[in-house]
């Protein structure tokens, strides 16, 4: 449904840090999002990074729930910040509509000779993220290749430090890449739908019961453009419950009908 917007919402990074000696061959854009594209429906491999505390971190450890995941590099001054705090605002409304323990995000720094756990801490602390679900982590250099490849993002070294696709991915609660968002401004619709879909869709073992209030809550969670939030419905369950109701009534005099016929 997003998708037409996310692709419209592309846009290249150019982050402004310090000069790097190695040059990028020309960035095809094309070619870069076409590539993104096709990480869709790919599994996440299991690898294994360094939390804040230097503490390892395995990928397979957020298996269970969505998962949201945003590659930058700390010495970024725009693009990268920009991103992170758009993540930030749009996940707390995500939080409110579907639950605070109902998806992880995990933001890990591709620019593995700089980007280590120190500097990821200090990177989380400066732009105000404390949320318990939420992981800063480091890599090296062979698993920021790997990550790098399975979600299909492009980064290349310039001349303005680095070239590289604003993307950020959704990830289902096995783990399956399921929806690619482009852009450092994106809107809070286009981040949290796929949430929702995805939280209100992953079946449980409670029963049917909670089956069909998830599919309630799918259908009666709606973004208010006005305030900028998400809210419940009400009148949608409202229009569901009479609607059930004169079906009942109609499906009841037909019945009685067919039989005083007979």
């Amino acid at each position: 449904m997003f998708r037409g917007i996310a692709i419209a919402l592309f846009v290249l990074c150019a982050c402004l840090t310090f000069p790097s000696a190695a040059m990028a061959t020309e960035y095809d854009r094309d070619e870069a999002l076409a590539i993104s594209q096709a990480a869709i429906g790919r599994p996440l491999v299991d690898l294994a990074f360094r939390d804040i505390h230097g503490q390892q971190f395995r990928l397979a450890d957020l298996r269970g729930k969505p998962l949201v995941i945003s590659l930058i590099f700390t010495s970024c001054h725009h693009v990268c910040p920009v991103i992170t705090r758009n993540i930030k605002e749009n996940a707390e409304i995500a939080r409110e509509a579907l639950g605070d323990d109902s998806f992880s995000v995990i933001t890990i720094g591709f620019d593995w000779q700089v980007d280590t756990p120190d500097l990821m801490r200090m990177f989380a602390s400066k732009h105000g993220i404390d949320v318990e679900n939420w992981h800063f982590l480091s890599g090296d250099e062979a698993s920021i290749a790997a990550i790098s490849e399975n979600l299909g993002f492009q980064f290349f070294p310039s001349t303005r430090g680095f070239d590289h696709l604003s993307q950020t991915t959704i990830l289902d609660a096995d783990g399956i890449i399921y929806r690619q968002v482009y852009g450092e401004n994106f809107t809070a619709p286009t981040f949290v739908e796929p949430l929702k879909e995805l939280v209100f869709n992953t079946p449980r073992s409670a029963g049917l019961l909670d089956h069909w209030v998830d599919n309630f809550k799918l259908f009666c969670t709606v973004y208010d453009p006005n305030s900028g939030r998400y809210r419940f419905d009400y009148s949608i369950f409202m229009t569901i419950l009479v609607g059930t109701l004169c079906l009942g009534a109609i499906a009841t005099f037909v019945v009685r009908e067919w039989r005083n016929a007979r």
